[in-house]
Protein backbone atom coordinates (compact mmCIF):
# COMPACT_ATOMS: atom_id res chain seq x y z
CA UNK A 1 0.00 0.00 0.00
CA UNK A 2 2.82 2.27 0.62
CA UNK A 3 5.01 1.81 -2.35
CA UNK A 4 2.46 0.98 -4.60
CA UNK A 5 -0.02 3.66 -7.17
CA UNK A 6 -1.81 4.85 -4.76
CA UNK A 7 0.91 5.53 -2.20
CA UNK A 8 4.72 6.84 -2.62
CA UNK A 9 4.11 5.00 -6.74
CA UNK A 10 7.60 3.33 -6.38
CA UNK A 11 6.03 0.30 -8.10
CA UNK A 12 3.56 -0.23 -10.68
CA UNK A 13 0.87 -2.36 -10.98
CA UNK A 14 1.71 -4.28 -13.78
CA UNK A 15 0.50 -7.39 -15.77
CA UNK A 16 3.52 -9.24 -13.63
CA UNK A 17 2.17 -8.42 -10.81
CA UNK A 18 -1.00 -9.59 -11.37
CA UNK A 19 -0.35 -12.59 -12.42
CA UNK A 20 1.77 -13.83 -9.11
CA UNK A 21 -0.62 -12.27 -7.20
CA UNK A 22 -3.37 -14.53 -9.04
CA UNK A 23 -1.23 -17.49 -8.38
CA UNK A 24 -0.45 -16.58 -4.88
CA UNK A 25 -4.47 -16.32 -4.36
CA UNK A 26 -4.78 -19.67 -5.56
CA UNK A 27 -2.51 -21.03 -3.75
CA UNK A 28 -3.72 -19.86 -0.63
CA UNK A 29 -7.27 -21.88 -1.43
CA UNK A 30 -5.71 -24.60 -2.50
CA UNK A 31 -3.01 -24.90 0.71
CA UNK A 32 -6.88 -24.20 2.54
CA UNK A 33 -8.26 -27.51 0.83
CA UNK A 34 -4.98 -29.28 1.49
CA UNK A 35 -4.75 -28.76 5.20
CA UNK A 36 -8.12 -30.36 5.62
CA UNK A 37 -8.40 -33.83 6.87
CA UNK A 38 -10.96 -35.53 4.74
CA UNK A 39 -11.47 -38.78 6.75
CA UNK A 40 -12.09 -36.74 9.55
CA UNK A 41 -15.10 -34.79 7.90
CA UNK A 42 -16.75 -38.06 6.15
CA UNK A 43 -16.73 -39.46 10.20
CA UNK A 44 -18.04 -36.36 11.29
CA UNK A 45 -20.53 -35.53 8.10
CA UNK A 46 -23.55 -35.01 9.17
CA UNK A 47 -22.55 -32.40 12.51
CA UNK A 48 -20.48 -30.67 10.18
CA UNK A 49 -22.84 -30.20 7.10
CA UNK A 50 -25.48 -28.94 10.32
CA UNK A 51 -22.47 -26.81 11.50
CA UNK A 52 -21.52 -25.40 8.12
CA UNK A 53 -24.89 -24.17 7.26
CA UNK A 54 -24.87 -22.67 10.50
CA UNK A 55 -21.82 -20.62 9.91
CA UNK A 56 -23.52 -19.78 6.55
CA UNK A 57 -26.88 -18.67 6.96
CA UNK A 58 -26.56 -16.68 10.04
CA UNK A 59 -23.48 -14.52 8.75
CA UNK A 60 -25.43 -14.78 5.57
CA UNK A 61 -28.60 -12.97 6.83
CA UNK A 62 -26.73 -10.76 8.79
CA UNK A 63 -24.75 -9.45 5.94
CA UNK A 64 -27.79 -8.93 3.93
CA UNK A 65 -29.69 -7.57 6.00
CA UNK A 66 -26.99 -4.63 7.01
CA UNK A 67 -26.24 -4.00 3.15
CA UNK A 68 -29.89 -3.64 2.71
CA UNK A 69 -31.43 -1.61 5.56
CA UNK A 70 -28.22 0.12 7.69
CA UNK A 71 -26.03 0.68 4.76
CA UNK A 72 -28.41 1.36 1.75
CA UNK A 73 -26.52 -0.95 -0.99
CA UNK A 74 -28.59 -2.77 -3.26
CA UNK A 75 -29.69 -6.38 -3.23
CA UNK A 76 -26.15 -7.54 -5.10
CA UNK A 77 -24.16 -5.28 -3.51
CA UNK A 78 -25.65 -6.64 -0.17
CA UNK A 79 -25.09 -10.33 -1.08
CA UNK A 80 -21.49 -9.54 -2.10
CA UNK A 81 -21.45 -7.93 0.96
CA UNK A 82 -22.86 -11.01 3.05
CA UNK A 83 -20.94 -13.85 1.52
CA UNK A 84 -17.76 -11.87 2.81
CA UNK A 85 -19.70 -12.10 6.15
CA UNK A 86 -20.16 -15.51 5.73
CA UNK A 87 -16.99 -17.36 4.59
CA UNK A 88 -14.26 -17.53 7.03
CA UNK A 89 -10.40 -19.71 6.48
CA UNK A 90 -8.96 -22.18 9.02
CA UNK A 91 -6.73 -19.18 10.44
CA UNK A 92 -6.02 -21.20 13.89
CA UNK A 93 -5.48 -24.83 12.53
CA UNK A 94 -1.81 -24.53 12.75
CA UNK A 95 -1.98 -24.12 16.68
CA UNK A 96 -4.71 -26.39 16.73
CA UNK A 97 -2.45 -28.69 14.95
CA UNK A 98 0.99 -28.25 17.10
CA UNK A 99 -1.41 -28.39 20.30
CA UNK A 100 -2.10 -32.32 18.97
CA UNK A 101 -5.72 -31.61 19.20
CA UNK A 102 -7.16 -31.96 15.71
CA UNK A 103 -8.74 -35.70 16.26
CA UNK A 104 -10.71 -33.69 18.61
CA UNK A 105 -14.66 -33.66 17.47
CA UNK A 106 -15.34 -30.29 17.91
CA UNK A 107 -12.20 -29.76 15.28
CA UNK A 108 -13.12 -32.20 12.66
CA UNK A 109 -16.72 -30.77 13.07
CA UNK A 110 -15.39 -27.27 12.41
CA UNK A 111 -13.16 -28.20 9.44
CA UNK A 112 -15.78 -30.09 8.04
CA UNK A 113 -18.39 -26.95 8.40
CA UNK A 114 -15.64 -24.59 6.81
CA UNK A 115 -15.94 -27.11 3.55
CA UNK A 116 -19.25 -26.48 3.56
CA UNK A 117 -19.34 -22.96 4.31
CA UNK A 118 -17.03 -21.52 1.70
CA UNK A 119 -18.00 -24.17 -0.94
CA UNK A 120 -21.17 -22.26 -0.69
CA UNK A 121 -20.26 -18.51 -0.30
CA UNK A 122 -18.04 -19.12 -3.11
CA UNK A 123 -20.69 -20.59 -5.19
CA UNK A 124 -23.08 -17.30 -4.49
CA UNK A 125 -19.58 -15.01 -5.72
CA UNK A 126 -19.91 -17.05 -8.91
CA UNK A 127 -23.42 -16.45 -9.00
CA UNK A 128 -22.67 -12.53 -8.36
CA UNK A 129 -20.11 -12.07 -10.69
CA UNK A 130 -22.30 -13.69 -13.40
CA UNK A 131 -25.44 -11.37 -12.70
CA UNK A 132 -23.03 -8.74 -13.44
CA UNK A 133 -21.54 -9.76 -16.29
CA UNK A 134 -24.75 -11.35 -18.03
CA UNK A 135 -28.33 -12.73 -17.73
CA UNK A 136 -28.99 -15.18 -14.88
CA UNK A 137 -31.78 -17.12 -17.30
CA UNK A 138 -32.42 -20.61 -16.94
CA UNK A 139 -30.10 -21.65 -19.12
CA UNK A 140 -27.31 -20.48 -16.63
CA UNK A 141 -28.69 -22.64 -13.73
CA UNK A 142 -29.16 -25.79 -16.02
CA UNK A 143 -25.83 -25.09 -17.59
CA UNK A 144 -24.26 -24.45 -13.87
CA UNK A 145 -25.87 -27.37 -11.91
CA UNK A 146 -25.18 -29.67 -15.02
CA UNK A 147 -21.22 -28.62 -15.66
CA UNK A 148 -20.54 -28.24 -12.14
CA UNK A 149 -21.84 -31.68 -11.38
CA UNK A 150 -19.49 -33.10 -14.14
CA UNK A 151 -16.85 -31.16 -12.41
CA UNK A 152 -17.47 -32.50 -9.37
CA UNK A 153 -16.74 -36.05 -10.42
CA UNK A 154 -13.61 -35.31 -12.53
CA UNK A 155 -11.95 -33.67 -9.31
CA UNK A 156 -13.53 -36.43 -6.50
CA UNK A 157 -13.23 -39.24 -8.85
CA UNK A 158 -11.50 -39.28 -11.27
CA UNK A 159 -8.06 -36.99 -10.52
CA UNK A 160 -7.63 -38.91 -6.70
CA UNK A 161 -7.26 -42.34 -9.21
CA UNK A 162 -5.00 -40.33 -12.03
CA UNK A 163 -2.62 -38.75 -8.82
CA UNK A 164 -2.55 -41.60 -6.99
CA UNK A 165 -1.27 -43.51 -10.30
CA UNK A 166 1.01 -40.42 -10.82
CA UNK A 167 2.48 -40.99 -6.93
CA UNK A 168 2.91 -44.30 -7.16
CA UNK A 169 4.93 -44.28 -10.12
CA UNK A 170 7.21 -41.13 -9.48
CA UNK A 171 6.94 -41.32 -6.02
CA UNK A 172 7.11 -37.86 -4.05
CA UNK A 173 10.37 -36.80 -4.17
CA UNK A 174 12.10 -34.27 -6.78
CA UNK A 175 10.51 -31.60 -8.96
CA UNK A 176 8.40 -33.48 -11.73
CA UNK A 177 5.50 -34.18 -8.17
CA UNK A 178 5.70 -30.38 -7.48
CA UNK A 179 5.26 -29.43 -10.87
CA UNK A 180 2.18 -32.13 -11.40
CA UNK A 181 0.98 -30.45 -7.91
CA UNK A 182 0.95 -26.97 -9.38
CA UNK A 183 -0.91 -28.17 -12.47
CA UNK A 184 -3.06 -29.71 -10.85
CA UNK A 185 -4.17 -26.93 -9.09
CA UNK A 186 -3.66 -23.80 -11.94
CA UNK A 187 -5.74 -26.98 -14.52
CA UNK A 188 -8.47 -27.15 -12.06
CA UNK A 189 -9.22 -22.98 -11.53
CA UNK A 190 -8.71 -23.09 -15.42
CA UNK A 191 -11.65 -25.44 -15.53
CA UNK A 192 -13.58 -23.83 -12.94
CA UNK A 193 -13.31 -20.68 -14.80
CA UNK A 194 -14.47 -22.06 -18.05
CA UNK A 195 -18.12 -23.34 -16.99
CA UNK A 196 -18.87 -20.34 -14.93
CA UNK A 197 -17.24 -20.67 -11.10
CA UNK A 198 -14.77 -18.56 -9.55
CA UNK A 199 -11.01 -19.98 -9.98
CA UNK A 200 -10.46 -19.62 -6.09
CA UNK A 201 -13.23 -22.37 -5.93
CA UNK A 202 -10.98 -24.65 -8.30
CA UNK A 203 -8.08 -24.44 -6.35
CA UNK A 204 -9.64 -25.31 -3.01
CA UNK A 205 -11.33 -28.25 -4.58
CA UNK A 206 -7.84 -29.55 -5.83
CA UNK A 207 -6.53 -29.09 -2.33
CA UNK A 208 -9.38 -31.47 -1.03
CA UNK A 209 -9.14 -33.92 -3.98
CA UNK A 210 -5.19 -33.80 -3.66
CA UNK A 211 -5.24 -33.96 0.53
CA UNK A 212 -5.60 -37.78 1.26
CA UNK A 213 -2.41 -38.57 -1.56
CA UNK A 214 0.07 -35.68 0.23
CA UNK A 215 1.59 -36.55 3.76
CA UNK A 216 1.43 -34.37 6.35
CA UNK A 217 4.89 -34.67 7.20
CA UNK A 218 6.47 -35.47 3.73
CA UNK A 219 8.81 -33.64 1.39
CA UNK A 220 6.55 -33.18 -1.04
CA UNK A 221 4.20 -31.38 1.11
CA UNK A 222 7.17 -29.62 2.76
CA UNK A 223 7.95 -28.09 -0.14
CA UNK A 224 4.17 -26.89 -0.73
CA UNK A 225 4.72 -24.58 1.95
CA UNK A 226 7.95 -23.48 1.73
CA UNK A 227 7.13 -22.03 -1.66
CA UNK A 228 3.52 -20.30 -0.57
CA UNK A 229 5.06 -18.90 2.46
CA UNK A 230 8.02 -17.57 0.91
CA UNK A 231 7.13 -16.58 -2.62
CA UNK A 232 3.17 -17.24 -3.71
CA UNK A 233 1.85 -15.44 -0.41
CA UNK A 234 3.76 -12.66 -0.31
CA UNK A 235 3.15 -11.56 -3.68
CA UNK A 236 -0.23 -12.18 -3.21
CA UNK A 237 -0.45 -10.00 0.07
CA UNK A 238 1.82 -7.06 -2.47
CA UNK A 239 -0.66 -7.04 -4.80
CA UNK A 240 -3.36 -7.16 -2.78
CA UNK A 241 -1.96 -4.10 -0.54
CA UNK A 242 -1.08 -1.96 -4.44
CA UNK A 243 -4.90 -1.77 -5.01
CA UNK A 244 -5.57 -0.45 -1.39
CA UNK A 245 -6.39 3.49 -1.40
CA UNK A 246 -6.17 5.07 1.78
CA UNK A 247 -7.63 8.04 1.08
CA UNK A 248 -11.22 6.97 1.24
CA UNK A 249 -10.60 6.29 4.60
CA UNK A 250 -10.63 9.78 5.05
CA UNK A 251 -13.08 10.47 2.06
CA UNK A 252 -16.11 8.99 3.00
CA UNK A 253 -17.63 7.89 6.76
CA UNK A 254 -19.59 4.69 5.02
CA UNK A 255 -16.35 3.21 5.28
CA UNK A 256 -15.56 2.89 8.62
CA UNK A 257 -19.14 2.24 9.89
CA UNK A 258 -18.81 -1.19 7.51
CA UNK A 259 -15.52 -1.75 8.97
CA UNK A 260 -17.01 -2.00 12.83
Amino acid sequence: ALLGPNGLNLLMRDSSVELFGTVGLLYIMFLAGLEIDMADFKKNSKKSIIFGMYTFLIPMGLGLLAGIYIMGFSLLTSVLLASMFASHTLVAYPIISRLGLTKEKSVATAVGGTIITDTVALLVLAVVARSVGGDLDTMFWVTLVGLFSMYIILMFLILPHLSYRFFQFVGEKGRFTYVYVIGVMLMASWVAEIIGIEAIVGAFFAGLSLNQLISNKGPLKNRIEFFGDAFFIPLFLIFVGMQVDLEVLTSNSDVWIIMG
